[in-house]
């Protein structure tokens, strides 16, 4: 998916490492033993470094780390500030879902980009039509109630 996985957790060292080996999180990639500031200072410094950090997080702890992220996933079983500040909100508690949302948006963005394409093409050859750019050469104009037609089509 490339995406680099990181593990910012309050627990301890051997706890997170433990969890980390259980999902496939690379032991050099687990910060553990953090407190919320410090996971406020993490998530800053990897964005210091040109990453687009996302930042899951179900408890009070995790919130400030979350507003702070460019993209704030919560745990829906979470605390309630924790969803309030998550940007998207998971509704199982399941890492899996995760990969869903990243997917789902990214399949999202794909379809706006393609529509925004489709709407220009497709404004560019209609608006001059519509303004009477054939006349000329076909002595016909397009009606008014038809160019109205045709920009309702194009949305």
């Amino acid at each position: 998916m490339g995406v680099k996985v990181y593990m910012l957790t309050g627990d301890n060292s051997r706890t997170a490492r433990v969890i980390a080996s259980n999902i496939g999180i690379h032991p050099s990639c687990v910060i553990a033993d953090v407190l919320p500031q410090g996971k406020v200072d993490c998530i800053k410094r990897l964005q210091e470094g040109g990453n687009c950090v996302a930042m899951i997080g179900d408890g009070v702890n995790d919130s400030p780390a979350m507003a702070q992220s460019d993209i704030g996933i919560a745990i829906g079983g979470g605390s309630d500030v924790a969803v309030e500040t998550g940007g998207i909100v998971l509704m199982n508690s399941k890492l899996t879902d995760v990969v869903i949302a990243l997917d789902l948006s990214r399949k999202v963005f794909s379809r706006i980009k393609l529509n925004f394409c489709w709407a220009l093409g497709y404004n560019t050859a209609a608006i001059p039509v519509a303004a009477g750019a054939l006349y000329p050469w076909l002595q016909m104009a397009l009606p008014p109630f038809m160019a109205a037609v045709a920009m309702i089509l194009s949305s």
